[in-house]
This record gives structure tokens, sequence and C-alpha cells, in this order.
């Protein structure tokens, strides 16, 4: 299967073409920059801008399926520029489904959010049919105006889609910005770590080669119009995130400062469904994941992509 992976050359995206090629998928890199983890004699890579409408026809076209990565995902540069993440999470994502429809792609597999539960925490762990509130933040809601697109495609023309709403991913390859990555920074250079708020808000981790191999599975036909929490099995609140870098990297000194607006609390989520119906569920720990990603980090990597 000729797959296009838009956002194919960051973090989550070059790990996702990994697991394609593992596969036997033949991987169409679409992004701004090409990937630094594959070579363009291995891989494709169409340069271009997911705003462009034309750009993303002509990248689609002659391929079977779409997985759609790319977004504005740092919540920083979201509150900065929301008319930016609103062009490029919801009317980027109107343009690859439109592209695939006029194309005759007839899948698209997109990649949305656990924070599209808000801090619900119910009756136990949440799953795919979890109703909504409106969303505290604009990077959820415009991860929602994707899915709601999604929905709008498959009922109106017929366009097969899935929606995987991923937890926070976190490993090799990952940006700067992300908060794992931010903290592993400051222990390494022997500074105290950051915590916005009392530390209590939980996040569903995913360790992103996990990640990538469930984003795969997602290929499969069973998964046509349905919803699927990609996400580890445990529940770490941002406190533990830090005293686990502290320990693994260096004792340096955990400070709290003020919360920030938005900032969401967390809920704990269901992956029984990708198990159920994919195969798939992470294999992960958290603190195996964190002593993997400074291993990779202090064996010289580390400056990630800006890309998804």
């Amino acid at each position: 299967m000729k797959v296009m992976v838009t956002g194919g050359s960051g973090f989550i995206g070059s790990h996702v073409v990994d697991r394609l090629i593992a596969h036997g998928h033949e991987p169409r890199i679409f992004d701004l920059v090409p990937s630094r983890y594959h070579e363009t004699d291995d891989v494709e890579y169409v340069s271009g801008d997911l705003l462009e409408e034309q750009a993303v026809r002509r990248a689609i076209r002659g391929c079977d399926a779409v997985i759609h990565l790319a977004a504005v995902s740092d919540v920083n540069k979201v509150l900065s520029d929301p008319g930016l993440a609103e062009a490029v999470n919801a009317g980027g994502t109107r343009i690859v489904l439109e592209a695939a429809r006029l194309e005759n792609v007839p899948r698209v597999v997109y990649a949305s959010t656990v924070w599209v539960y808000g801090s619900s925490n119910g009756h136990g762990p949440l799953d795919e049919d979890e109703p909504f509130t409106l969303p505290g933040h604009l990077y959820t809601a415009t991860k929602l105006a994707g899915e709601m697109y999604c929905s709008s495609f498959g009922e109106l023309y017929g366009l097969e889609t899935t929606i995987a709403r991923f937890g926070i991913p976190y490993g090799p390859r990952a940006r700067p910005a992300t908060v794992l990555a931010a903290f592993v920074a400051k222990a390494l250079a022997d500074e105290p770590i950051t915590i916005a708020g009392d530390g209590l808000q939980s996040r569903r981790f995913v360790y992103v080669e996990d990640l990538a191999e469930g984003v795969v599975a997602t290929l499969d036909p069973v998964a046509t119009g349905r919803v699927y929490n990609l996400v580890g099995a445990e529940n770490t609140t941002v406190r533990e995130i830090a005293e686990t870098v502290a320990r693994v990297v260096r004792q340096v000194p955990i400070v709290y400062v003020e919360g920030r607006a938005g900032d969401i609390q967390g809920a704990e989520v269901s992956g029984a469904r990708a198990k159920r119906e994919l195969g798939w569920e992470a294999t992960t720990s958290f603190h195996v994941g964190v002593a993997r990603y400074v291993e990779w980090v202090t064996n010289g990597h580390g400056n990630g992509s800006a890309s998804a």
C-alpha cells in the first residue's frame, strides 16, 4: 500500500514511516523539510505546504491512503497564534480530506488527541463514545474540528476515515518543547525543573514507537469509520514525570509556578477498543520509555524537528 504521511519528517511521523516500511508499505513523506531520519533514495519525499491545496493534491495523487499527522501541536504556539493553529489544524485537515476525495484516495487516518475528553473523570476509563463538553483550549478545539470534518466527509462523500486519538507521545526524536524533553534538558543542564500549577495534572502518555505501530494498525479495513484511543497503560502526573526524570537523569530541584490558562487536569482514557479490534496495545512502561529517551539524548541526539 502506498501511504502519504503528512508531517512525515517529524517526531511521530518519522516513526510512522519506519513502521510502514517494516510492514511492507510504501510511505511518501509530505512535509516542509526532508526527514533527518530517512534518505530520500530510500523513502519518497515531497516538499510542500499543507495549506497549498494544489500541492497537497499533487502529493496525494496515486496513493492508497493518507495518514494525516501534520499540525501545530505546541500549545505555546497555539496560544500565541491561534489563527495559524486554526488554519493548519482545522483548515489543513479539510484540505487533506478534499484532496483525497478529488484524487480518489479512499482512506484517511486522522491524528486527533485524548485532550478532546477534557478533564472528565466519569466512572472509570473513558472510551471513544464518551460525550464531549465544549473544549477549554484552542488546540483541542482545532483538533475536534478536524474530527468533525472527517465525519462529514464520510457522510457526504463516502470517504473512508479513521480517527486516532493520541495519548501524549514521548521518546526518541521528540521536539524540545514537549514536556519530557524539556524536563530532561533541564536535568542534564543541572537546572531546576519548572512545573506550571500543582503538578497533579495527569497525562496518558504513550511511547512513540508503540504509538507508531498503533497508527499503522488503523490502516486495517476493520478501522474504517471508527475512532480509537491510542494510549499507554498508565496515567502519569506532571509531578511524577519530573520525579522520574530526577531519578533517571540527575537530582535537581522541582519548582512550582503559577498554572497556565486552559491547562487540562487530564482524564483516565481506555485503550480497550484498539486492543479488541486492532490487536494493538502499548507495551512500553513510562519508566522504561524515559530511560530509552535519556539514552538517545545522551548518545548525541536530541534536537528534534518542528513537524508533527
